[in-house]
């Protein structure tokens, strides 16, 4: 097998040590990259905006009216981001579900939701997502009612898109950190209900 013929995974473990082993990066380094990503960039940071936002509701009207600077009131929206123009929060509502995408390529709120899933870059997920967004829905496990609308938006290198998903029924009397702990990527995405 050539290195063509791996997938990504072995591939980028390759690389990974054909890097290390030419003194180019440190693999405690690479790690640590890796971890930022998952750990702290990663979706915990929406979880928590969407956590503060069904708690506080002058942080939700913030978060409608322009999702950057509200979380950046969090200490998120750093550098990741810096050249995004707006991030723009689309609210899940009984009648109306969102989802986002990137058509052209992969343009994702990185600051907020950490690394995109691969699902997400993909062909076909870009175009299902606008042509059939339902039926793609619910092959991904999502069965919305009929009288539920459907909003695609699709993410720019200007604009981002991320979904305030709706607060999970019985969750009502749950703080802060109790309520980040039941946010999912997917949930910001807008590929899974809560």
């Amino acid at each position: 097998m050539t290195i063509e013929d791996a997938g990504p995974e072995l591939r980028t473990e390759a690389l990974e040590a054909l890097l290390v082993k030419k003194g180019l990066v440190r693999s405690a380094a690479v790690d640590a990259l890796v971890e930022r990503y998952e750990q702290d960039i990663g979706p915990l940071r929406g979880a928590r905006v969407v956590a503060q936002a069904w708690t506080d509701p002058a942080f939700r009207a913030r978060l409608l009216e322009d999702g950057m600077p509200a979380i950046r009131e969090l200490g998120f929206g750093d550098n990741t981001d810096a050249h995004v123009a707006r991030l723009v929060v689309k609210e899940n509502t009984e009648s109306v579900h969102n989802l986002i995408v990137c058509t052209l390529c992969s343009c994702y709120p990185w600051a907020v939701l950490g690394l995109p899933p691969a699902w997400y870059k993909s062909p076909a997920y870009r175009a299902r997502a606008v042509r059939e967004p339902r039926r793609l829905l619910a092959e991904l496990g999502l069965e919305l009612p009929p009288e539920v609308e459907v909003r695609v938006w699709d993410s720019s290198a200007e604009v981002r898109y991320m979904v305030l998903p709706r607060r999970p029924q019985g969750a009502d009397d749950l703080g802060v950190e109790q309520l980040t702990a039941l946010v999912t990527r997917d949930s910001m995405i807008g590929v899974e209900r809560l």
